[in-house]
Parts: C-alpha cells; structure tokens; sequence
C-alpha cells in the first residue's frame, strides 16, 4: 500500500467512526437548528484559532449550506496575520469575550463552536461566556485529544476544563491525537494531519440533518446556490435581502 493508499485508509477509517458512531448526536443537534431556523433563529458559528477557522468558514455563506448562518470571525487569530501570533491569540484569556461582544448574541441561540483539540483559551472562554449568557453549545471536537493533553501544557486555559465537558450537545470528530495520521520511515514527526476534513464532514452532516429535518417539519429549507453556476446570483439574491444587516459578515 503506498501513501497515498494509506492516508485514504486512515481518513476512510475516521469518517466511518463519525457516521457510525456519532449518528445520535448529529440528530439531536440537527432537530435544535432546525427549531431555531423554523423559528426565524440565526446560527451562530465559531472556529477559535488559525486553522478551526476552517470549520465555521465552512459553514458560511457555503453553496449548498445553510443560509441562516452567523459565523464569528475575527482577523487576530487568522493565519494571514503570522501564524506564531495566531498561535499567542488562541492562548490570550479575554480575548474571545471582546470578539464575542461584537456580535448578537441572545439567550437560548444555538452557538456551534467547532475545535477539534478544544482546550485553549479563546475556546474555553467562548465556552463559558455562551453559558453565561444562556446559549446552546454544539460542539465539534475530538474529546480524545482533549483528554491526552497534559493538564500543565502551555496550550491550555487556566480553568484546565475542555470543551466537550462544557458544550450540551458534542459530536465527536475523532480527530487523534497529534493530528497527523502517518508514519513514514525518515520523518520523526507523523506527516498529513486530519482535522479540516473530518471537521467539515461533520458539519456537512449536520448541514444535511438540519436540511431533512426542516423538510420534515413542512419547511422548504435555506440552502445557498453555487454563484457560479447559472442562475446561481439570482436565487441568492433573495437570502442577501432577506438577512442584509442581520448577518455581520454578508456584506
């Protein structure tokens, strides 16, 4: 089997964990969203850190994703900025709450914060700022990660807690520890991490749950279009009408 072989091998292996495993609770998260969309209920969606950035840029303004869709972004822990000074933010405590401040954020919202090691402090701190203020956390995580950190490592916020102890409903994304899934002779460090695939494969899970579960319920479910497709600006027009100055970053 070459590497390539094996990669794929060990990808397949961690998305059948998340389809087989994870079912009950990716249901359970879909009938919330889709209670809250049913509701006219925006989402609300964060990835805390460089690269779980991913995760809620995924998730927004998607073709084929879920229209209703907030997602909190902020350009301090972004890559383009350095990634040794997006690396400092996500150990900063405090500096999630000044960014969660710049969004509407109500009592009884749904908050999807996706991290798959979910043990850092801007994450930590979104956490318990979102139960402070009454929200409903889903969480998108790899508990095994969490609970192989050492409780004193440098990445970690005071409080030691993790994100799955914290969040109401968790899908796990199985994300193993260190990330990278291959051993190759001559490398001391394994090589090709897993956790943007398996993170976006479960939030389009959820997408799709979400999706069947409004139809279920009688509604016709708001699903952005491809742009470059054609037809594709004209149907989207509508939902940038309809959520023009509701959602911060749709403009």
């Amino acid at each position: 089997m070459d590497i390539i072989d094996q990669y794929f091998e060990k990808v397949n292996e961690l998305l059948n964990k998340i389809k087989d495993n994870e079912r009950e609770n990716i249901w359970k998260a879909a009938e919330l969203m889709a209670n809250a969309i049913a509701n006219g209920k925006l989402i609300h969606v964060i990835g805390p850190g460089g690269h779980s950035d991913i995760g809620a840029r995924e998730m927004f303004c998607r073709a084929g994703g879920l229209v209703p869709i907030d997602a909190i972004l902020d350009p301090g822990w972004s890559l383009e900025h350095g990634a040794k000074r997006s690396t400092s933010i996500e150990r900063t405590q405090g500096y999630a709450l000044a960014v969660l401040k710049q969004y509407s954020l109500e009592k009884g919202d749904i908050l999807i914060i996706t991290q798959p090691w979910g043990i850092n402090s801007i994450c930590i701190d979104t956490a318990l700022e979102a139960k402070r203020l009454g929200l409903i956390i889903i969480a998108i995580t790899s508990p095994e990660f969490s609970k192989k950190v050492p409780l004193e490592h440098p990445a970690r916020h005071p409080s030691k807690k993790n994100l799955f102890e914290i969040a109401d409903v968790v899908v796990n994304n199985y994300m193993p520890f260190e990330d990278a899934v291959l051993d190759i002779e001559g490398s001391p460090q394994k090589v090709s991490p897993v956790s943007t695939i398996v993170t976006a494969f479960t939030i389009n899970c959820l997408v799709a749950a979400t999706a069947k579960k409004l139809i279920e319920k009688g509604m016709q479910p708001p699903i952005w279009r491809s742009g470059n497709i054609p037809g594709g600006d004209e149907y989207n027009q509508e939902w940038f009408e309809k959520f023009k100055g509701k959602v911060k970053h749709l403009f």
